[in-house]
């Protein structure tokens, strides 16, 4: 549909969509002035780096991949040459870093197997964490969620919409589609560990989240342009960084900057 609408919400993840590091440093607990208990939330962000880092080990490769750093699980898609992994062993095929095609095709053969694992929901163990973790944080996680899902419905009528898995709504009264995009300043991995374990699996699909470790936001959100750009598109960032900020300034798209619910700027 040539007039199709295109939304597309370019997030943040940490202190954004979830609340990790001022848990782990109790920055969250001290802007509550005694409220909170400080030692509580410091135990709460260990729980998740650990699960975090086990997951990253045991199901996506991190251990083998951790200095093999790419923006987003598609960049090395054209070295993958569709091989039934289904006996394959990823603990003798001599991977090394890839600087060369062979090892180029190898580290893109893990990330196929990454992307099948995101797609299949396999963190509902964490459930009582994550309701610990909402439950300290006044509800934190389970807004975002709800913020993400307002995004994807564009203030539909939810009747009307039918929901595309993985993070797209197109509407049915309007063909308007509505898109999550993440960007993180922090490693992919980990970060497609943790949308796994913070629900938003669901909302944000594996071929939407970017990893700018290497490359810096804006780098990412050139890319997101160029990927979705048409003269129907509109972009949206938002985020609590400046980072994304001047990011957005650059591409002249709108940025929303987040403001704790306590009353202080991220």
């Amino acid at each position: 549909m040539n007039n199709q609408i295109t939304n597309v919400y370019i997030w943040d993840m940490d202190e954004t969509l979830i609340l990790l590091k001022s848990l782990l440093n109790g920055s969250y607990a001290e802007a509550f002035a005694g409220l909170k208990d400080a030692q509580k939330g410091v135990e709460i962000g260990k729980m998740w780096e650990k699960h975090i880092l086990q997951i990253s080990d045991d199901f996506f490769f991190y251990e083998q991949i951790e200095n093999c750093n790419k923006p987003f699980l598609e960049a090395l898609s054209k070295y993958d040459d569709g091989q039934d992994l289904s006996d394959y062993d990823f603990n003798q095929d001599g991977f090394s870093p890839p600087h060369d095609d062979l090892n180029k095709r190898k580290l893109a053969y893990r990330h196929r197997i990454i992307a099948n694992k995101y797609k299949q929901e396999m963190m509902d163990v964490w459930d009582a964490l994550y309701k610990m973790t909402d439950e300290y944080t006044d509800g934190w996680l389970s807004s975002a969620r709800a913020l993400l899902e307002q995004c994807l419905a564009g203030n539909e009528d939810p009747t009307i919409c039918n929901t595309i898995a993985g993070g797209v709504v197109r509407s049915n009264a309007t063909g308007s589609r509505h898109i999550n995009v993440l960007v993180t300043s922090g490693s992919l991995i980990p970060s497609l560990v943790k949308c796994l374990l913070f629900r938003l699996d669901n909302l944000i699909s594996h071929e939407n989240v970017y990893s700018s470790w290497d490359v810096g936001k804006l780098q990412c959100f050139q890319w997101i342009k160029e990927r979705f750009d048409n003269r129907n598109t509109r972009f949206c960032a938002i985020g609590d960084g400046w980072e994304e900020c001047e990011a957005a300034q650059a591409m002249n798209w709108p940025f929303i900057k987040l403001k704790c619910s306590w009353g202080k700027s991220c």
